[in-house]
């Protein structure tokens, strides 16, 4: 019997077949995340590995999570998008020393089981998949194999993006925009404040908004509404407001 994310899915593929513009249309991702048992998906890119970049998703805390894992730099999307499988039922029951001070901050927005799938072609890792929920529990055998199936539909459609010159714009609808492009505007802006390099000034921001307790995304638009400039002093003497 043909599974709700394989049926979502064909019918996504057929419609778009038909699509004139470029990218990717809407997934049903919120279709596949009521039939998978989830509250919310991510699908992410990871042509280059990590960090994996948010192109669409579905749930309320989906896009908090996501920030929390691009702020510390650690996560299951991230360790998804270096190829490992990570499938937890109950956060709680994960050594507090494989992901430091990241753990409580995910339980604290009230997701408690994470499920992040690499999307392969061979061995190489384009994108990841990552479902949460609220409450603690496995996925049944028929969700698992469900989550695995669609995860194989959306790696295949990565496949033609991949060698795009473009890439991962290429797979951008019109008017569509990564979720953390302002993060990677705002690294630059750091970079040339600081005469550093983007590498150096993403560590910047990340310390930023984790010593604050602010999301990154939030952290990076005052950056780029010259709410908040970085300086060469230490970051305790950052002459801006608080984002």
């Amino acid at each position: 019997m043909t599974s709700v994310p394989q049926r979502a899915m064909a019918r996504y593929l057929l419609g778009q077949q038909a699509r004139a513009g470029p990218g990717l249309g809407p997934l049903p991702l919120p279709e596949c995340a009521d039939s998978l048992g989830l509250d919310g998906l991510a699908f992410l890119l990871a042509p280059t590995g990590p960090p994996p970049e948010l192109l669409q998703s579905c749930g309320n805390l989906t896009a908090p999570l996501e920030d929390l894992q691009l702020t510390q730099g650690q996560g299951p999307s991230t360790d998804a998008a270096r190829g490992t499988l990570f499938l937890a039922a109950e956060l709680s029951t994960i050594s507090p020393t494989r992901w430091p001070g990241l753990l409580p901050a995910i339980m604290d927005l009230g997701v408690h089981a994470v499920f992040a799938f690499p999307l392969r072609v061979g061995v190489i890792v384009l994108g990841v998949l990552t479902g949460h929920r609220a409450a603690s529990g496995p996925m049944n055998p028929g969700q698992l194999t469900d989550a695995f199936v669609l995860a194989g539909s959306l790696g295949s459609l990565l496949i033609g993006a991949a060698a795009h010159p473009d890439a991962p714009t290429a797979l951008l609808a019109e008017g569509q925009g990564l979720h953390f492009a302002e993060v990677h505007q705002a690294t630059g802006m750091v970079s040339a404040q600081l005469g550093i390099t983007p590498a150096q000034a993403l560590v910047r921001l990340r310390a930023y908004a984790f010593g604050h307790d602010t999301p990154l995304l939030e952290t990076a638009r005052a950056v780029l509404d010259r709410r908040l400039r970085f300086h060469t002093e230490d970051d305790d003497d950052t002459r801006a407001g608080r984002p």
